[in-house]
């Protein structure tokens, strides 16, 4: 297990194939998947997984899986991933918890430890979060870790707001 992170209370790791189960338990959930195009099955489950281990081998970076530091239980996903924006790449911050994870802070927490790592240790300034803007909670999640308003855009089709942190 390739850990990237820990805080004071999670464990962020790198994803693997076994994450298929503990992903779905977010992916098949509508109201998690509330401000996502659709839920997705197990096999689109796995694209995603192989899409995060390719951005692992691309980038150095991705998201990764969210776990309870003291018991190991999975409690989400989130990192850093390059997003298209403007026409150029930048790095967006990502985060999903399951929804019995809600409420704790540790969107926020791991934010954080993402913030962190992508300063010190990629050397990465400036990241990106792109929010539907009716997704109040990501919204606070990102003015919490220091994260402002910069633009609304299009994309996947819809409107949607990016929060910048620099």
């Amino acid at each position: 297990m390739n850990i990237i992170q820990e805080t004071e209370r999670l464990r962020l790791r790198e994803m693997n194939h076994e994450d298929v189960v503990q992903l779905l338990t977010i992916f098949s959930d509508p109201v998690a998947m509330k401000y996502y195009p659709a839920t997705k099955s197990k096999s689109e489950t796995k694209e995603w997984i192989e899409w995060t281990l390719e951005n692992y081998r691309k980038f150095n970076l991705g998201l990764w899986v969210v776990e309870d530091l003291e018991t190991g239980i999975f409690l989400g996903q989130c990192g850093i991933v390059p997003q298209k924006v403007n026409k150029k790449i930048e790095m967006e911050i990502g985060y999903l918890f399951k929804r019995e994870a809600w409420g704790n802070g540790y969107a926020t927490e791991a934010a954080s430890a993402c913030c962190e790592y992508a300063n010190e240790q990629l050397g990465i300034t400036r990241l990106i979060s792109i929010i539907d803007p009716a997704n109040e909670p990501s919204v606070r999640v990102a003015k919490r870790i220091g994260m402002t308003y910069e633009q609304q855009m299009e994309k996947w089709g819809k409107l949607v707001d990016i929060y910048c942190y620099s």
